[in-house]
């Protein structure tokens, strides 16, 4: 195994990019390896890590299907539903309280 070429923060080279750099330009890595690494020192801790990928072996991101986009719109609505009182809360249940804000309120005064 060969060892990555490490940049320093802000000094790789053009044509490489991090997932999200790449995913910004509508590409994915494809099943390519890592090309190299950047480092951003840190004072209390080691050096935060981004991997980089080669923007010429990238390949563009796969459209989304309407079987997707339901999948996805399902797994939203589930993330979104109290299991508690079953309704819509409108926004995503938190995972701390496992259920809609109003029910935990509820909880919580009934338990006090």
């Amino acid at each position: 195994m060969t060892a990555l070429p490490v940049y320093g923060w802000r000094l790789a080279p053009d044509g490489y990019a991090t997932r999200r750099q790449l995913r910004a330009a509508g590409l994915r890595p494809g099943g390519q390896d890592v090309a190299a690494e950047l480092q951003r020192p840190r004072r209390s801790r080691g050096p935060l890590v981004a991997y980089l990928y080669r923007v010429d072996h990238a390949k563009p991101v796969r459209p989304m299907t309407p079987a997707r986009w339901q999948a996805l719109a399902k797994a939203n609505t589930a993330r979104r539903t109290c299991p508690e009182c079953g309704r819509d809360a409108g926004y995503v249940i938190p995972a701390s309280l496992g259920m809609c804000v109003p029910c935990a309120d509820s909880t919580i005064i009934t338990a006090a």
